[in-house]
């Protein structure tokens, strides 16, 4: 959203923050540090088991992405017709994605049913990964974009399924509010509600970095 509406968009939160090594011509202090850091082996245990994280993710749980950005319809009609093709293909998901989040049935089945009865059915979903990789408009972009105009909230889990060092997200924007949180993974919002909401009131608070980002609209009376 702030990449498409920056002058609009006054703020975001991201906890899936893909941003790209730091490049020497666009953000040349972070780009050293990155190559220090490196050869002095100074990234964080988190940092560390993040990249880790990140590769066995790559390696291993990537098909998903290749199917629905390349043949999406095909796969749609799979989970369209299959109430249980469609729970076998959101529940891995569900379990590979999270912190050993203890889903309940209800919940599980709570998500299948959002997708599966939904008006735009279950193929829309999955549609949007191939709109994403082959619309000129909407195309996606270089991770490394940066967006001045827009503040940044970063939240990070040891479980997201792309954890890369903290200071490259400082690539994508002027970051105002920055957690690590201990426990948590893709779907930190349905796991740790309490965390995205303790980092929005930090970042919006009156001290907070995003304090004021709408002018004479700052939340208090």
């Amino acid at each position: 959203m702030g990449k498409e509406y920056p002058f609009a968009c006054k703020a975001s939160h991201l906890n899936l923050v893909s941003a790209g090594p730091p490049a020497f011509t666009s953000h040349p202090w972070l780009a050293i540090e990155t190559v220090i850091r490196y050869m002095t082996s100074t990234f964080s245990p988190q940092e560390l088991r993040g990249l880790e994280r990140t590769q066995y993710i790559q390696k291993t749980g990537i098909g998903y992405f290749q199917l629905q950005s390349s043949k999406p319809q095909t796969l749609g009609y799979a989970l369209a017709d299959s109430p249980v093709a469609l729970l076998a293909w959101m529940y891995e998901k569900l379990h590979d994605w999270t912190d050993e989040y203890p889903w309940t049935e209800d919940e599980i089945l709570t998500w299948v049913s959002i997708y599966f009865f939904s008006a735009a059915g279950p193929a829309a979903s999955v549609k949007l990964y191939y709109e994403a990789t082959h619309s000129e408009k909407y195309k996606v972009e270089d991770p490394e974009t940066w967006v001045a105009n827009v503040k940044l909230g970063l939240a990070y889990f040891p479980k997201e399924v792309i954890r890369l060092p903290k200071r490259w997200g400082y690539t994508l924007g002027p970051v105002a509010h920055v957690s690590e949180n201990d426990t948590g993974g893709h779907f930190a919002a349905w796991e740790r509600p309490e965390c995205i909401t303790a980092d929005l009131h930090a970042m919006f608070a009156r001290n907070g970095g995003a304090y004021g980002a709408v002018k004479d609209k700052d939340g208090y009376a």
